[in-house]
């Protein structure tokens, strides 16, 4: 089936994704919609449409698998994310990487910004990067501001791997792939990282690869 015109409305762009049931394709790096940015939610959708849409985002979400998706990734470019995280991790992974488990929650209008000046680094993908991780350096905390899909005001600090998630999708938001914040040394396909670089903190990839860590 053909993909939805860019040209035609993102109400009648959006039917048509939703139109064929089912997870929705995922875009992949390379595709200008996940460069541009996004335009403010401000009712674009209607409330029925969206809540279809947000639903339609959970489960290509879950489908594909992952813990956050943003509305570029479905070519939609909308300021809309959904995260959602059973840290299904060992537990020295979870200290670590200070990863809890996050309910399905829906992000309209996002910002973040750095609460403090901690830094940490990880292994991070993309759904729109298949096959791929690289280590990033991301603030450590952060404060989320903007709307859920009903229009209540969010306003709320993260920390952990979830502040990583936020600022990962919200990062899709403006145009931005992990990549653009990433140590292009640590790149490594996932079968890699399985097998060399599965520890919990990636201080030995940043001793065999040759990059820093904050």
């Amino acid at each position: 089936m053909a993909s939805p015109s860019p040209r035609a409305p993102l109400a009648e762009r959006v039917e048509e994704l939703l139109a064929v049931g089912g997870p929705l394709p995922i875009v992949a790096a390379g595709d200008p919609v996940l460069r541009t940015g996004t335009e403010r939610y401000d009712g674009q959708l209607g409330p029925a449409l969206l809540a279809r849409f947000v639903e339609a985002l959970r489960l290509t979400m879950r489908a594909a698998p992952g813990v956050g998706l943003a509305a570029p990734q479905v070519g939609v470019e909308l300021r809309i994310a959904v995260i959602e995280d059973p840290a299904p991790v060992p537990q020295e992974v979870r200290l670590a990487r200070c990863r809890v488990p996050q309910p399905f929650r829906v992000l309209v209008n996002p910002a973040y910004r750095p609460v403090g000046s901690g830094r940490v680094a990880f292994f991070e993908g993309c759904l729109s990067v298949p096959g791929w991780q690289a280590v990033v350096a991301r603030p450590a905390e952060v404060r989320l501001t903007g709307e859920d899909e009903s229009g209540r005001a969010l306003d709320e600090e993260f920390g952990g791997w979830p502040a990583r998630i936020v600022q990962h999708e919200t990062d899709h938001l403006d145009g931005l792939l992990y990549l653009d914040r990433a140590e292009l040394r640590s790149l490594s396909a996932n079968e890699t990282v399985a097998r060399r670089w599965a520890q919990p903190t990636p201080e030995e990839a940043a001793r065999a690869l040759g990059f820093g860590l904050p």
